[in-house]
C-alpha cells in the first residue's frame, strides 16, 4: 500500500496492493500501519447502479466523520467538498476515479460533504467510519447544485428524492458556514 497526498490538507488516496492469479485476486485494503486512523467503530457496505448519484453527504457537529472509501466492485466517480472553516480549500471540490481495478481508495478527514457517481452496471462500495450514522444529524449539498460546476458523466441521473431536496452551497454557507 502506498500513500498519496493531494492538495486538500488530509485528504489522502491510497494505492493498494493487489494480488492477482488464476483464481482471482486477493487485496489489501486497510493497514493501520499505512493509513494511521485506528478509530473505524463503524462500516457500511453500498450497492449502487449504472448512473447513479449519492450526496454530498455529511454529519453535523459532534456526529461528523472521517470516511475510507473503497470500491470492491465497479467504478465511481468519487467527489468531496472541503467545508471546513479556516481551509485553504474550503468549498472547493476534489474528484477521482476509484474503481476494483485501479486499486485505489480515499481517506477523507472529518469537514468534508462526499458523493460519487456509478458507472458500472453493479458498484460495490465499501467505508470505513469514523463515527456511528446519525440520521438526526445528518445534511448534505445538492449535487446538481449549478454554483458547483459539476460535469456528471451522464445526463439521466438516479438520484433518490432525498438527495434532490438537499440545500444548495450557498444555503450551507449561509445557514451552517462551515462543519
Amino acid at each position: 500500500m502506498k500513500i498519496i497526498k493531494t492538495k486538500f490538507k488530509g485528504l489522502i488516496i491510497v494505492k493498494q496492493k493487489n494480488n492477482k492469479d488464476y483464481r482471482g485476486n486477493l487485496r489489501e485494503i486497510y493497514s493501520k500501519k499505512i493509513l494511521k486512523h485506528d478509530n473505524f467503530p463503524f462500516e457500511y457496505c453500498t450497492t449502487s447502479k449504472k448512473n447513479s448519484l449519492r450526496g454530498f453527504h455529511f454529519q453535523l457537529k459532534k456526529s461528523q466523520q472521517a470516511k475510507y472509501v473503497n470500491v470492491v466492485k465497479g467504478k465511481i466517480l468519487d467527489c468531496v467538498i472541503d467545508l471546513r472553516r479556516r481551509s485553504k480549500t474550503y468549498g472547493k471540490i476534489f474528484k477521482i476515479i476509484l474503481s476494483e481495478n485501479n486499486c485505489l481508495s480515499l481517506y477523507i478527514p472529518e469537514g468534508f460533504g462526499h458523493a460519487y457517481y456509478s458507472y458500472e452496471k453493479l458498484n460495490i462500495v465499501y467505508y470505513k467510519l469514523s463515527n456511528y450514522y446519525n440520521p438526526h444529524l445528518e445534511s448534505g449539498i445538492n449535487v446538481l447544485d449549478k454554483d458547483l460546476k459539476i460535469k456528471w458523466p451522464a445526463k439521466k441521473l438516479l438520484i433518490s428524492k432525498k438527495d434532490k431536496k438537499l440545500m444548495s452551497l450557498k444555503e450551507f454557507k449561509k445557514n451552517y458556514k462551515f462543519l
